[in-house]
């Protein structure tokens, strides 16, 4: 299937390392250009090259600080700019989960709460409000926001609810934006296979005198297809939802975390 995304203009956040990454690649090999956004200066140069030579596209890489509205605002300019406008905005951009052990009531402090919801949250929105009047002044463009599988379950109170939160995001957004011909949706991966997981597999498979194959197994026992998700194959997801060919999907949730048993979404 030809998905319709060459030259396109994409815009990453979060796209130094990991889902986002993965997502930007996929956009670009799909015929995007890309600006990829994050903090980390040496890491978005070593992308954008890598990236770049990989398929050959335009990708340029930008620091961000999502939980800044200043930052925001600088970024995209920067991206419209360096593109000459801009098509597809992906929220990758959020404080780390699933490495360590999520804090109980009693460790949840106003600054972990809030720095968390800044960066997922309000920083989606943030980048939401400054990329929204450009798609719609040509009448077309796709907002994709990545969030979690913590939305749809218990077990890290912040993880639920940012991630809850993001959902209600992207639909009250679809809502708006919809008749302006911008689709906004969101992704909810799960625990996914990324350039870290080789190291928090041997850390946790050390640590409990376990091998590494007992650990990841344990990891997946929830996943109905038997294995963790590849962020490669999330960022499949996300391409397609991207561009033209997803136009009958607004303002809504698409897990792709191999499948979780027991509950029913619908």
């Amino acid at each position: 299937m030809d998905l319709q995304l060459e030259g396109k203009r994409a815009l990453v956040t979060g796209g130094s390392k990991g889902i986002g990454r993965a997502i930007a690649r996929q956009l670009a090999l799909e015929g995007a250009d890309v600006v990829i956004a994050a903090r980390s200066r040496d890491e978005l140069t070593e992308a954008a090259a890598a990236l770049a030579a990989e398929s050959g596209r335009k990708v340029i890489g930008h620091t961000v600080d999502t939980g800044d509205d200043a930052s925001v605002k600088t970024l995209v300019a920067q991206t419209v700019a360096a593109l000459g406008g801009l098509d597809i905005l992906v929220n990758a951009a959020a404080m780390p989960g699933g490495q360590a052990p999520p804090p109980k009531l009693a460790e949840i402090t106003d600054a972990l709460f809030w720095d968390d919801v800044n960066v997922k949250v309000m920083g989606y929105l943030r980048m939401a409000r400054e990329a929204a009047p450009h798609m719609a002044a040509q009448g077309w463009g796709r907002i994709i926001s990545v969030s979690g599988l913590a939305a749809r379950s218990t077990g890290s109170t912040i993880g639920s609810i940012r991630n809850v939160a993001v959902a209600a995001l992207t639909k009250n957004l679809a809502d708006e934006l919809g008749p302006q011909g911008i689709n906004v949706t969101v992704v909810h991966p799960g625990l996914t296979r990324t350039e870290k997981t080789a190291s928090v597999v041997a850390a946790r498979a050390k640590a409990g005198g376990r091998s590494e194959a007992e650990v990841e197994s344990g990891m997946a026992s929830n996943v109905t297809i038997g294995r963790l998700v590849d962020a490669a194959e999330v960022a499949d997801i996300v391409a397609f939802l991207a561009s033209p060919r997803s136009v009958a999907i607004n303002g809504d949730a698409i897990a792709c975390g191999g499948g979780a048993r027991g509950a029913i979404h619908y």
